[in-house]
């Protein structure tokens, strides 16, 4: 049955509005606007923080949010019959993107804040809304009545010559003149005017003001809500003229008799006849709806592949056919080019008596203008080899001129197939349903379709996946009552804690010693779920520690996870009392009563759920829709091929590689075909911040190979290196296309596997200072923020999630492996590695490196070893301790002339790279790559850990050495004033009071001028020796004398 969508908002409260009435109060109301739908709420009366608690319905189409990004706008006034005020004052405005909008049970209470309706205007406070949507079914159309129609003959029956089958002759068509049910309207007359920006509707002026705490009647529609009756909202006019189309009677279906035309001799095939191509209109299915249509055949991202090489192929979709002599399941056989393929067995319909297929085949055609022959044939049995060109099964067939067949190239919509009357064999009145054209690999068709490159073999398609949504599940355990404790144990002190297991997760909470059965732990544990909720359950476990490390179970309770709350911010969730059920007497309620536990149990929808590091990750979105921000741009990818593979598996004594890519982006990932390395293929996604990486890797498949008709898909894809690609480097609407080496390290060292070549661009759609504010917000969202997350929890939720995503994509067909998965998100390298901590100190060494720099300019300054540059010095520090107004415009300045100069020496890469320079992977030896691919636990042999050990107890040694002088500096700073040393302290005491007396009788001009001075004196005026300051600090004492 037909269905339309319902926009549900939930207007629930507001906080902290402005006055407007003079008299420090305000009596608000909300007018709620979309799509031309205008409905308000009523008026709470003298109240800054109202509760509406009010439902508010709109229609719209189903495909609108995805297609159109409508706005649903919401305006806030005061009540002028309220208060002194002689006009209705804008409280404030929000604005709200369809995109934001989701479906019915993902919906949670987010509170938006007032924005200004005018550039002058004053706001203050924020509303607490539900916007969520619904699918409805329509009421069925009422019944046309026989009176109205006028007298119709019967028509005469109409025998299909053409067809083999026996079907009853369908009735005609209804005629033309026939008026079809009116449609119900739309409720656009009853709808009051939209009122203007400066004075929104407003009560009568003659109508009294209701007394104190009654609320006033709505402008609009003087009739309260409570007394209206009640009304069917009809639905959009496109459903209501789809539901009066499914009231008709259907058409018969009208087959054109085909055309016999001139033969065409052809060696390779019985005469067969050649048949043009005639348009055709093809009908719109009565039970079709606009909603339906737009959201299968649009495409939000659709590419124009022209980052990529187009590849032309000869498709052939082959629908139906009837009349075929043949009881049995025949199949079609395509030929062109020298290659051949059969379908699969047709399905007979028992309803139509059709041999229906619905297969597209895809032969890859080297240039348009290369002519041919395409020959579809119908075989039942099935030809004993594909080059067969006649025998007892041929039950006839048709060819096509290939320089006749039509270009297709999308957006042109697809062809509509035609019927064919298939000759040359045994079914001499069989008609077969096909249609063919030239498109490219940007054809709809591509992804479906059996390709020759990939010999259909369902491993080696291109496809798109997408990761699960994933939440963060916060269970908090506060206490538990009413615990059935044995008599024998009642005396004691009962160790409890509670158990709870999500799917493979399960955390335990802090063990609670208590004596009369009411522990209390007060302790939050996070779980990660992944949507859809259907059958999952939270299962708590109340459990008790006994004697010699046994533990007992005590009581079960299981939540369903449909049933949790969900939240966007951190207001506290409602908790609630749950049963404890015996696990053992779960029929019998009375008996199985164990005790009851006090959770809080919510969906943190505020948080983003990490599958990938912070400092390469593709999305930072947070779980919740609601709380999305607009896309600033799309990034196109072409992966147009692969040159100089290594051959990764051996196939009949000779190296061979079946290569294929992988690229992740956010929650969507691509998988190209596997093919000799030449894919030309493009993919687009959606960037909402500019700080993040897309990720492309290379993979070699076994699944991919057959040896005597089984797969070898016990091995694992091994893989061959990846690229990672920063999308704040590219630059907007500039196409990067560069080849990118890959480079894989082993346990044998750095191998280049190859090379990548691929296309990337950035097309900003958002406005350039939209783009730039980003770089001023949060990167996490704001929950991260207001409850952090631990590192060492984040980590541990990372796995998980990991390990959520990896089983979702190995289920998909073809499967996205577990290797694959965990290669793309980096969860296989976060071992131990002394190479990474090598290449970890040269970048700190290099970050410091800076400083060093200017340490030493300023030693060689105060040396006179360039005197130029010292008498530059001289007069500007005399020029900023006379006007220091200008020491941070000077040092700004500075900074800005150092950027604008290196801007001379900007990295002239194509796009940043990995840099085995950089991750020492040239300069690392063999014991260290062992130790950086070892398992955890180990599985090397004891000498080696013993070797491995004693090099990581020399390199402690010098950590730990920094350490203690890091610690006897911070301690000789302490001891200026701890009396440690009475002399150093009285003498640093007495000169602070000297240099106190100083500072108070001199200028501090002049004590900055004679402190700059006598640091920048000449060498001829200075000590060889250390200075007596340096000399003093360094005699102060430290605690390092009484370490043991």
């Amino acid at each position: 049955m037909a269905t339309f969508r319902k926009l549900i908002v939930e207007v629930v409260d507001g906080r902290n509005l402005l006055p407007k009435d003079g008299q420090g109060t305000s009596s608000p109301y909300a007018i709620v606007d979309f799509c031309g739908q205008r409905k308000r709420t009523k008026t709470v009366v003298r109240d800054l923080n109202p509760t509406w608690n009010e439902v508010l319905n709109f229609n719209m189409a189903a495909g609108a949010m995805e297609l159109f990004g409508d706005i649903l706008e919401v305006d806030v006034w005061h009540d002028r019959s309220y208060g002194p005020t002689r006009r209705n004052n804008c409280l404030g405005r929000i604005r709200v993107s369809s995109r934001q909008f989701v479906k019915k049970g993902e919906e949670a209470l987010i509170y938006f804040p007032l924005e200004k309706k005018k550039f002058f205007s004053w706001t203050q406070g924020e509303i607490g809304f539900k916007i969520y949507y619904v699918d409805e079914e329509l009421p069925p159309p009422p019944p046309v009545q026989d009176e109205a129609k006028p007298p119709e003959e019967a028509p005469p029956p109409v025998a299909d010559a053409d067809a083999g089958t026996n079907e009853a002759p369908a009735a005609p068509p209804p005629p033309e003149t026939e008026a079809a049910p009116p449609a119900e309207p739309l409720p656009a007359a009853s709808d009051p005017p939209k009122p203007s920006e400066e004075q929104p509707p407003a009560p009568p002026p003659g109508e009294p003001a209701p007394p104190s705490g009654e609320t006033a009647p709505p402008p609009e529609n003087s009739t309260p809500e409570a007394e209206k009756p009640a009304e069917v909202e009809p639905p959009p006019p496109q459903e209501a003229e789809q539901s009066n189309a499914e009231s008709e009677p259907p058409a018969p279906e009208q087959v054109p008799p085909p055309q016999i035309m001139a033969s065409i001799e052809n060696k390779s095939a019985p005469l067969v006849k050649v048949a043009p191509f005639q348009p055709l209109r093809r009908p719109l299915l009565p039970s079709s709806n606009f909603a339906a249509d737009l959201r299968e055949t649009v495409s939000i991202e659709r590419t124009s592949f022209d980052l990529v090489e187009k590849m032309h192929y000869i498709f052939v979709r082959v629908v139906k056919a009837r009349g075929l002599p043949t009881k049995g399941n025949p199949v079609v056989t395509v030929a062109v080019s020298g290659g051949h393929i059969s379908s699969k067995p047709a399905q007979k319909s028992t309803q139509t008596s059709f041999f229906e297929w619905d297969q597209i085949f895809a032969f890859g055609k080297e240039t348009p203008e290369s002519t041919s022959l395409l020959e579809v044939s119908v075989w039942d049995p099935p030809p004993a080899h594909p080059s067969d060109v006649a025998g007892d099964g041929f039950l006839g067939g048709v060819c096509f001129d290939v320089a006749e067949i039509p270009l297709r190239d999308p957006p042109d919509s697809p062809l509509a197939p035609q019927w064919y009357r298939i000759e040359g064999g045994a079914a001499y009145n069989g008609v077969l349903m096909l249609a063919t054209w030239i498109g490219t690999q940007a054809d709809e068709a591509f992804p479906e379709a059996w390709i020759t490159d990939t010999a259909g073999n369902v491993h080696s398609k291109s496809k798109v996946y997408q990761s699960p949504k994933m939440w963060y599940l916060r269970v908090t355990a506060i206490e538990a009552q009413d615990i059935n404790v044995s008599p024998l144990t009642a005396l004691k002190d009962l160790s409890l804690h509670l158990t709870v297991k999500l799917g493979f997760q399960m955390q335990k909470t802090k063990v609670s010693v208590t004596r009369n059965g009411t522990p209390s732990w007060n302790q939050d544990l996070i779980f990660v779920a992944a949507e859809p909720f259907t059958h999952d359950h939270l299962i708590f476990a109340l459990e008790s520690l006994q004697q010699k490390g046994k533990v007992a179970t005590l009581g079960v309770a299981r939540v369903p996870l449909t049933a949790i709350e969900r939240r966007v911010d951190d207001r506290m969730p409602v908790s609630h009392w749950y049963s404890l059920q015996n696990p053992d007497m779960e029929d019998d309620e009375k008996s199985s009563y164990k005790g009851r536990v006090h959770l809080r149990v919510c969906f943190d929808g505020g948080y983003h759920v990490m599958d990938e590091a912070a400092h390469v990750s593709s999305d930072f979105r947070p779980t919740a829709r609601q709380l999305w921000k607009p896309p600033i741009g799309t990034v196109e990818l072409g992966i147009i091929a692969c040159t100089n593979l290594l051959p990764m598996k051996t196939i009949y004594g000779k190296g061979a590689t079946d290569a294929y890519a992988v690229a992740k982006y956010g929650p969507k990932w691509v998988r190209t075909r596997t093919v000799d390395p030449k894919w030309n293929e493009q993919y687009t996604w959606k960037v909402y911040d500019p700080c993040t990486v897309l990720t492309v890797g290379v993979f070699d498949s076994y699944a991919a190979f057959q040896v005597d008709g089984s797969k070898q898909a016990t091995y694992p894809d091994l893989r061959m290196g990846k690229v990672r690609i920063r999308i704040s480097t590219l630059q907007t609407g500039r196409i990067y296309r560069n080849r990118y080496p890959l480079l894989l390290l082993s346990p044998a060292g750095k191998k280049q596997m190859g090379e990548i070549e691929l296309a990337v661009r950035f097309v900003r759609a958002a406005h350039t200072l939209d783009v730039l504010h980003v770089y001023s917000q949060p990167l996490l969202p704001l929950m991260h923020h207001i409850k952090p997350l631990g590192m060492v929890q984040q980590e541990m939720l990372r796995t998980t999630v990991t390990k959520i995503v990896s089983d979702h994509l190995s289920r998909s067909e073809p499967p996205l492996r577990r290797e694959i998965v965990l290669y793309m998100l980096d969860a296989d390298s976060q071992s131990f590695s002394m190479r990474k901590v090598r290449a970890n100190w040269i970048r700190i060494i290099n970050v410091v490196a800076g400083v060093v720099d200017i340490v030493r300019w300023i030693d060689d300054t105060r040396s006179w070893k360039n005197p130029t540059a010292t008498i530059l010095v001289y007069a500007l520090l005399v020029l900023l301790v006379w006007f220091p107004d200008l020491i941070f415009p000077t040092l700004f300045f500075y900074v800005f002339a150092i950027g604008a100069w290196n801007y001379r020496f900007r990295s002239r890469e194509p796009l940043p790279h990995f840099c085995p320079k950089m991750s020492m992977v040239d300069a690392v030896d063999q014991e260290e790559l062992d130790e950086e691919f070892d398992t955890l636990p180990t599985s090397r042999s004891p000498e080696k850990l013993r070797a491995r050990y004693d090099k990581l107890r020399t390199l402690g040694a010098r950590v730990q050495t920094v350490l203690g002088d890091a610690a006897t500096q911070g301690e000789r700073v302490q001891a200026l004033v701890m009396w440690r040393d009475p002399r150093a302290t009285g003498i640093f005491v007495g000169m602070c009071l000297v240099v106190a007396v100083v500072m108070y009788l001199v200028p501090s001009k002049m004590v900055a001028m004679a402190g700059g001075f006598y640091y920048m004196r000449h060498p001829m005026f200075r000590d060889r020796g250390p200075s007596p300051a340096f000399n003093f600090f360094r005699r102060l004492p430290s605690l390092s004398d009484r370490m043991m």
